[in-house]
């Protein structure tokens, strides 16, 4: 088989991001081959680099998000320093911003002001709102985000709504805007031109809503909370095991209840039982259900369980730790843990989930420290070891 570049080589992109949307969309960019070169403040860079410190030191949402890019370090606000972004714009593919509402237009550096001065430029706009209607300037954060969205009310028990674990607003953004990059390449392959990419956060999680969004705007009340329950099969929920572990199972039909109550509880009666012959049944007496099922899940094992439901060809899961997860099995036989180099030494990390059988594998490059890149990114523009020193000196650049 003839081996294929990755398919962004050669593709340069220009990022002023903070935070996650816009830099984990550049991060799946720099895995595909494109060179991304990631624009940060002097003082102290991207503020995702002070999240935490759970990576040897270094913030865990930066080391997610911002592998494989060059760092410089630049003020904006002076003239200087926004020419040197300005130029690097010029010789670039796709430029990608988060910046709060209306700053980049301040700079000159919004979509529709780039894409009429280089109209082969891909210029992508990540917001929290859109750039239009009355929540247009309003702060937009992950968890707010997932509010305004209605994630949260579809998220957590019955009594208690949660925000999603994860911060599901700005990677529903961020995977939209990769996805907005490769479809605005596809278009100028065969245009020749560019042009705007607008990603909204609200709209971006609001699509993921679709399932409850359609269920409540069509078939009326909206679905309740259920914890890891299914609202409307039964059952279908986690339950702990004799060691303390917890398995989730489903049972999406008549047959698998009966092969569940012959194989794995031992109560094979129960298959007949007119509380639980049918899902109506069971859903009606979810509580009934749920205890029958928890109670035999307890004499038993995890392993023994998930075995037992493997065997009877019913839907199972444990419930995992992020610590399990480390160490899943499944991730492990695949072979998609890889080391990232990082200024405190190699990451552990995972491949990205887009496989090009054929290819190289993803280039997964090194994390960067502030300003690592500064001096050769001048210098490829022409600037001299003197005039970069200068801008050093001067504070327009480190």
């Amino acid at each position: 088989m003839r081996t294929q570049p990755l398919p962004l080589d050669g593709i340069t992109v220009v990022a002023i991001e903070q935070a996650v949307s816009a830099p984990f969309a550049t991060r799946q960019l720099a895995d595909l081959g494109a060179r991304v070169i990631k624009i940060e403040r002097l003082d102290g860079g991207d503020f995702a680099r002070d999240y935490d410190t759970a990576a040897r030191g270094l913030a865990s949402h930066f080391v997610w998000c911002n592998r494989g890019k060059e760092s410089l370090a630049v003020d904006l606000k002076d003239a200087r320093g926004l020419a040197i972004v300005q130029q690097l714009i010029a010789g670039a593919d796709v430029f990608v911003q988060n910046l709060a509402q209306g700053s980049a237009a301040r700079l000159g550096l919004d979509a529709p002001t780039l894409c009429a001065a280089h109209p082969r430029l891909i210029a992508v706009d990540i917001s929290g709102y859109g750039a239009g209607g009355p929540y247009a300037h309003k702060r937009a954060y992950d968890m707010l985000v997932q509010c305004e969205a209605g994630l949260v009310s579809v998220t957590g028990t019955h009594d208690e709504p949660a925000k999603a674990g994860i911060p599901a607003a700005d990677i529903s953004a961020a995977m939209y805007a990769f996805s907005g990059v490769l479809a605005a390449l596809l278009r100028r392959s065969t245009t020749g031109l560019g042009g705007p990419v607008e990603i909204s956060m609200l709209e971006s999680l609001a699509e993921w809503m679709g399932h409850p969004l359609h269920y409540g705007m069509h078939g009326g009340e909206p679905p309740v909370r259920t914890g890891v329950a299914h609202a409307v099969i039964a059952p279908y929920d986690a339950y702990t095991t004799a060691d303390g572990g917890q398995v989730l199972l489903s049972v999406q039909n008549d047959r698998e209840w009966r092969r569940l109550t012959e194989q794995v509880l031992d109560e094979p009666a129960l298959a007949d039982d007119p509380r639980f012959a049918s899902n109506t049944a069971r859903t009606a007496n979810r509580e009934l259900t749920d205890e029958t099922v928890a109670k035999a899940l307890s004499r038993l094992g995890t392993e023994e369980a998930v075995e037992r439901l493997d065997a009877a060809g019913i839907a199972s899961a444990r419930l995992n730790t992020v610590r399990d997860v480390a160490g899943h099995p499944q991730l492990a036989a695949r072979d998609r843990w890889r080391e990232i180099d990082s200024p405190v030494g190699p990451l552990r990390a995972l491949l990205p989930p887009i496989t090009l059988p054929g290819g190289p594998e993803a280039l997964m490059g090194a994390v960067p420290a502030l300003g690592e890149h500064t001096d050769a990114l001048l210098a490829s523009l022409g600037m001299t070891t003197e005039e970069t020193a200068a801008l050093h000196r001067e504070g327009v650049v480190a």
